[in-house]
């Protein structure tokens, strides 16, 4: 080969060796390109598919909460008295009959007195008060003492509840407490009463106090004898607002709900704020919020537990 022919050779690999570094720096750079783009699109693939929680929820109105006592007892008459005669004998007659209405100094029945060879005036035995004859332990032919009750008059003083409070709770009794009262005899019926009497003492043995309850009776239904159930309302609070106990739930010793917003980034979307909140008196598993919320805002109520500030919501119901 000639000297000519090697020079243009040698010039044709110079100017091949200065354009692969070019070409591989081009190469390197479309795929650091590409390589940068990959983690954008990946991220508004994600925004995409952020998942879209099912809630139920309830929009929050000022109301009235009562705390209460549930106990139960017999229903009484609220002045019980025992008839007596005033000679020992033979109840030979009576007036009266289980449920008949009595005045004062009516006459409820005759004892004799006369013994064999004695005959004396019967005497008549009469109503120390006016009310209800409520029970006849003395029948005619029986022969009784002067300390044997003939019958039982229950007052017109009205009808009473005897409860037993447990010593833990006494603290929450006082007169004139309102009751609600509610017996199997008449289902669907509310009857009310207020505290009238509470004993002074303790039972030592049960720890209970001993508290009457004076009962409206109205159209006379109730009975004296009958089972009752009793609330006793110990106290009241109005305007106050409530949540579902299940929708306060607690994290780091922090109370809280999840509330619904707008989302600031789409307005046709929703999501969940975490709300936090100071609960109150827990009634019926419905929970007081003395501060945190307002009349108005939207509580979830079902779906809350799987939620974290900000999820997006989808409100169902």
């Amino acid at each position: 080969m000639t000297k000519t022919r090697k020079d243009h050779l040698k010039i044709i690999e110079a100017k091949n060796s200065q354009k692969a570094p070019l070409s591989a720096a081009v190469f390197i750079l479309i795929v650091l390109t590409l390589a940068g783009c990959k983690p954008n699109e990946q991220g508004q693939g994600q925004a995409q598919t952020q998942p879209v929680f099912a809630i139920s929820t309830v929009t929050l109105e000022t109301g009235k909460i009562a705390d209460y006592l549930t106990l139960s007892g017999d229903m009484v008459s609220g002045s019980s008295v025992d008839v007596y005669s005033d000679t020992a004998g033979t109840i030979t007659r009576r007036y009266i009959s289980i449920g008949s209405r009595v005045a004062k100094n009516q006459p409820i029945a005759e004892v004799d007195p006369s013994q064999p060879g004695m005959n004396y005036i019967p005497n008549v035995v009469r109503a120390p008060i006016s009310g209800v004859i409520s029970s006849l332990p003395g029948q005619v032919g029986m022969k009784i003492s002067q300390s044997s009750p003939i019958a039982v008059i229950s007052g017109d003083g009205g009808l009473e509840i005897e409860l037993y409070v447990a010593e833990r709770f006494i603290y929450r009794i006082k007169m004139g407490l309102p009751c609600e009262i509610t017996l199997d005899a008449y289902p669907g019926d509310n009857f009310r009463g207020r505290i009238s009497e509470i004993s002074p003492v303790v039972d030592t043995a049960s720890r209970t106090m001993m508290i009457k309850v004076n009962v409206d009776n109205p159209d006379d239904k109730l009975k004296a004898g009958m089972f009752a159930k009793v609330k006793i309302i110990t106290e009241e609070r109005e305007n106050v607002i409530t949540v579902p106990e299940g929708a306060v739930l607690q994290r780091a010793g922090q109370n809280f709900v999840y509330t619904v917003q707008v989302d600031p980034s789409d307005p046709e979307l929703r999501t969940a704020v975490r709300t936090p909140v100071v609960p109150g008196l827990n009634i019926d598993n419905m929970f007081e919020i003395r501060d945190g919320l307002r009349p108005g805002d939207e509580v979830i109520v079902r779906g809350q537990t799987t939620l974290t500030d900000g999820s997006r919501v989808n409100i169902i119901q």
